[in-house]
Formats: structure tokens, C-alpha cells, sequence
């Protein structure tokens, strides 16, 4: 039996398939941003990359959570 997988990253697959774009392409772009605050990258994601606000805010908290770590 698999886990299934929570929180942001059960975003992923629906994103790569939306978006034709692997999630480390958008981690990248997130994290070479002069944005640094959550809000601010979800508004970015949203108006210059055209993400829904539920993906650009699981790509950001879990982008954000990993540097943190």
C-alpha cells in the first residue's frame, strides 16, 4: 500500500499537468525571485505566470518551507 501524499506537494501533479511545467522549474523561478514574502510570490505566480491562487500558494509554502529547513 502507497502513502498518499499531503499537504502542497499533493498539488504537484495537477500543476505539472496544467501548467506544462516540472515543479522544479517553478521551485527555481520562486526561489531566483527578488520576492521574498509568501503573499507577495502567490500575487506574482498568479499575474505573471497565470497559476490558479490554490497552486502558486502550494508551489510558494512548499518552496518557502524547504529553504527554511
Amino acid at each position: 500500500m502507497t502513502a498518499s501524499v499531503k499537504g502542497p506537494a499533493s498539488y504537484f501533479p495537477s500543476i505539472e499537468k496544467k501548467y506544462g511545467r516540472p515543479t522544479a522549474e517553478w521551485e527555481e523561478l520562486i526561489r531566483s525571485s527578488p520576492l521574498s514574502r509568501h503573499m507577495e510570490l502567490v500575487a506574482w505566480l498568479k499575474s505573471e505566470h497565470g497559476l490558479g491562487h490554490g497552486h502558486a500558494n502550494a508551489l510558494v509554502a512548499h518552496t518557502l518551507a524547504e529553504q527554511a529547513g
